[in-house]
């Protein structure tokens, strides 16, 4: 299967299943890449190249890649890879 390039519907998509799944991961990115100690309520408002955006607390927060995203594979390797680099609670 093709990979889809990295669009708002993409991005979109990307958010609700993360949302919706994987909440303690986005809960996860908030603390460790974003340095918010002790997060409540964090979503995945967007996912572009550069950043994921999230709102954490009610409070935006960018948290950028090491490399510009390619494509909706791309995006999946890299949040798979972040999460794994966390250290394990």
């Amino acid at each position: 299967m093709a990979a889809d390039p990295l669009t708002a519907a993409v991005s979109d998509r990307i958010c609700k299943h993360m949302n919706d799944d994987h909440a303690e991961a986005v809960l996860a990115y908030a603390r460790h890449y974003g340095g918010v100690a002790n997060p409540v309520a964090a979503r995945m408002l967007a996912v572009t190249p550069e950043v994921m955006r999230l709102e954490v607390d009610g409070t935006s927060l960018d948290v950028p890649f090491d490399h510009v995203l390619s494509d909706s594979e791309d995006a999946h390797r890299t949040l798979v890879a972040m999460l794994r680099a966390m250290p394990r609670a």
